[in-house]
């Protein structure tokens, strides 16, 4: 019978990748360098990028694009004058020069006061057709004219009819010039412009309504305003803009620092607040690991870091701290401009920045992170070893108590 001492048992151990089947948090840091490249029968396929940070890569990151309400729909300010459409309420006062006329009331008798020389038709609704009725005018196409032309049409419908007729009409719903809004809208607190009686419909108590434009043309941050404002934080909120066949979705603080992007809407747009906490993940040997929101306008990576409660004394190597993201093609193209990935829109990538430089503090101050990134920290090969020590301790454990005991008994 051969004996095997502890010492071979230890080698046979590290020499068969023992350590491979231990617990751990994730990959060592040289299974993510490995692991961006998979051998196959047509030969190695790449499966990510794998990008170390300097000062070259942060100013590249600064060019990375962003979503544009500007860029994606333009900054054309509507027409002065709104025009009327279908689906509007109006209402029609018509007066005439004297008594006694088709819309005025009968000369009283015996006196020389006369009676009301106006008369108000009923509030109506333009129909399908685009018309309305006016009582001896029949029906008046008013849908896609303005307030002021509709006057002089039914003015003229009037002639010979009524007496010396003048014509008022007021558009008291105008929902085909009116802007949806949706989601975090603190409709509750908006102001008259969003009220249920002018709009024809109640609002929301969760938020959101119709806003009708003003003949000044509006920009978004004012339909915001006469929604009542959001209610969730600004910078936790998105403002998604859908117009036709075309939605972008831009953060609210681009929309607050950036007046270009605070644009003109237009009828029959439809707005959007939606409430998207910014948060990355931080796994592996940091002192923390949860999802972790940034409760700020943007961090950086030395700010994760430290939110993550830094890396884990005892276990985490410094050379090993990673952040995988997706980044669209065009910021990899000039990073990488041969990577075989760019023909993917969205290209996975994972930065490798190695906290021993001390030039790597500066720049983990200046990388950005972005919503839904993962921060990474690998356990350093010293703790793999004292996972395999500790596993042979366990085993060698009993041998040795009994042997103890053994040699008290003699």
């Amino acid at each position: 019978m051969v004996r095997v001492g502890p010492l071979a048992v230890l080698g046979a151990l590290l020499l068969s990748g023992c350590s491979n089947f231990l617990p751990a948090a994730g990959p060592t840091a040289s299974a993510v360098t490995e692991g961006a490249d998979v051998a196959t029968d047509q030969g190695l396929l790449a499966r990510y990028e794998i990008i170390d940070v300097d000062p070259a890569v942060v100013e590249a990151m600064r060019g990375r694009p962003l979503d544009s309400l500007l860029a994606s729909f333009g900054d054309r300010r509507p027409s002065i004058a709104p025009v009327i459409g279908i689906g509007d309420a109006v209402t029609v006062t018509i007066w005439e020069a004297g008594s006694g006329g088709l819309f005025s009331g009968p000369v009283i008798a015996d006196r020389f006061s006369a009676g009301s020389k106006s008369s108000t038709i009923p509030e109506q609704i333009v129909g399908r057709d685009g018309a309305i009725t006016v009582p001896y005018a029949g029906r008046v196409h008013v849908a896609g004219k303005r307030v002021q032309d509709v006057q002089a049409q039914i003015e003229q419908e009037l002639a010979g009819k009524a007496i010396q007729p003048q014509v008022l009409l007021t558009v008291t719903s105008p929902l085909s010039s009116s802007v949806t809004v949706l989601g975090e809208a603190a409709a509750a607190g908006g102001g008259a412009r969003l009220s249920a009686a002018a709009l024809r419909g109640p609002v929301s108590s969760i938020g959101g309504g119709r806003v009708p434009l003003t003949e000044r043309g509006d920009r978004l941050l004012d339909v915001i305003a006469s929604a009542g404002g959001v209610s969730a934080p600004v910078n936790e909120t998105f403002v998604r803009l859908s117009r036709g066949q075309t939605t972008a979705t831009v953060p609210l603080l681009s929309v607050v620092s950036n007046p270009r992007e605070n644009i003109y809407l237009r009828p029959g747009d439809t707005v959007t607040l939606v409430r998207d906490p910014q948060t990355f993940l931080a796994v592996g040997a940091l002192g923390a690991q949860s999802e972790i929101p940034f409760n700020a306008d943007g961090i950086t990576l030395a700010q994760a870091l430290t939110k993550a409660r830094g890396l884990s004394d005892f276990q985490a190597d410094p050379a090993g701290v990673f952040l995988f993201r997706f980044e669209p093609a065009s910021v990899v193209r000039r990073l990488r401009p041969n990577s075989p990935l760019l023909g993917s829109p969205q290209v996975p990538v994972v930065y490798r920045i190695n906290m021993r430089d001390a030039n790597s503090l500066f720049v983990a101050q200046a990388f950005r992170m972005r919503n839904r990134d993962l921060v990474y920290v690998s356990n350093a090969p010293f703790t793999e070893v004292q996972k395999v020590l500790g596993v042979f301790s366990t085993v060698t454990a009993p041998v040795a108590a009994g042997a103890s005991i053994y040699s008290v008994t003699r």
